[in-house]
């Protein structure tokens, strides 16, 4: 689903099979490398759970693409990584799920879009 770019890489750490055992209360770091098709003043982040396929919003510290490694505006043809924090809080249930995340342009396109399974476990 991803329009407006194309992903390169995904990296999820520290998540060495699928799916990723996500521990409540650890911070996991997700590093995306995508090439950009368009240009665009900002990019903010859009993180689901996707449960019985329905997307439950998950809140991460910081949604502003240009705060999280991206050097904006975004030009196209050029290559981006962002960087950022997925936090697991304790409250969570012990669930398995997929994680989505998308980044969007200034109008609203996808920079990028993927999934990634999960456990969330104690």
């Amino acid at each position: 689903g991803s329009i407006d770019g194309s992903i390169q890489e995904v990296n999820v750490s520290p998540c060495p099979t699928q799916p990723c055992l996500l521990h409540k209360g650890t911070s996991y770091s997700i590093n995306v490398t995508f090439a950009s098709k368009i240009e665009s003043q900002g990019s903010k982040a859009r993180v689901y759970g996707e449960m019985l396929h329905v997307d439950i919003p998950f809140p991460i510290p910081e949604p502003d693409g240009c705060k999280s490694g991206i050097q904006c505006p975004i030009q196209k043809g050029r290559s981006y990584s962002y960087l950022n924090k997925l936090p697991v809080k304790s409250e969570y249930p012990n669930i398995k799920l997929i994680v989505k995340w998308e980044l969007v342009d200034d109008q609203d396109q996808m920079l990028f879009c993927w999934k990634i399974p999960v456990q969330i476990t104690s």
